[in-house]
C-alpha cells in the first residue's frame, strides 16, 4: 500500500459515486482528511478483527470481500469494483472489521478516516442522516448477495 497523491486535491470526495451530487458542508469538512492509497495485487486492505479506523471508497480497481474457515483459507463473500464503497463497520461498536479484504488488482481508493467522519456525523446531524440514506442501500445490497449466496451454497 501506497500513498496516492492525486492532482485532484479538493474535489476527490465529490468526484465518487457515493457523493456524486452532494451539497452542503459535509465534504468540505472531510476533504481535507481524505488519504488517497494505492494498493498493488495481493496487498491486504483490511483484517478480521483489527480496528475499523476508515470508511473506503473505491476509485477503481478490485477488491476481495474474504472470510477465513476452518477447512479452506480464505472464501470470497464479494468483490467489489470502481465506484464502490467498502466497510460500515467503522459505525457500529465495537468498530473492529468484520472480515478480510484483498486487492484482486491494482486498486486506488480514497480513505476517510473512521474517528473524522463519525464526529462529523455526530455534530452535522442533517448531514449524517443523508449520509447514512446513502450508505443503507449499500448495506441492504451486501446483506441481499450474502443472502443469495447462502441460497446458492445451501441449495445444493
Amino acid at each position: 500500500m501506497t500513498p496516492d497523491s492525486s492532482p485532484e486535491n479538493g474535489r476527490r470526495l465529490a468526484s465518487h459515486p457515493f457523493f456524486l451530487g452532494w451539497e452542503g458542508p459535509l465534504l468540505e469538512r472531510l476533504e481535507p482528511d481524505v488519504v488517497g492509497r494505492s494498493y498493488s495485487a495481493g496487498d491486504r486492505l483490511l483484517k478480521e478483527g483489527d480496528p475499523a479506523d476508515r470508511f473506503i471508497l473505491i476509485r477503481e480497481g478490485k477488491v476481495a470481500l474474504e472470510i477465513v474457515l476452518p477447512d479452506r483459507p480464505y472464501v470470497t463473500v464479494q468483490t467489489l469494483s470502481g465506484g464502490e464503497v467498502m466497510g460500515w463497520s467503522w459505525l457500529i461498536r465495537p468498530h473492529l472489521w468484520r472480515l478480510d479484504a484483498r486487492a484482486v488488482k491494482a486498486t486506488r481508493t480514497l480513505e476517510i478516516p473512521a474517528g473524522t467522519l463519525r464526529h462529523a456525523l455526530a455534530t452535522q446531524p442533517e448531514e449524517g442522516y443523508r449520509f447514512l440514506l446513502r450508505l443503507l442501500p449499500v448495506v441492504a445490497q451486501r446483506l441481499e448477495h450474502t443472502r443469495l449466496q447462502l441460497l446458492d451454497l445451501h441449495g445444493r
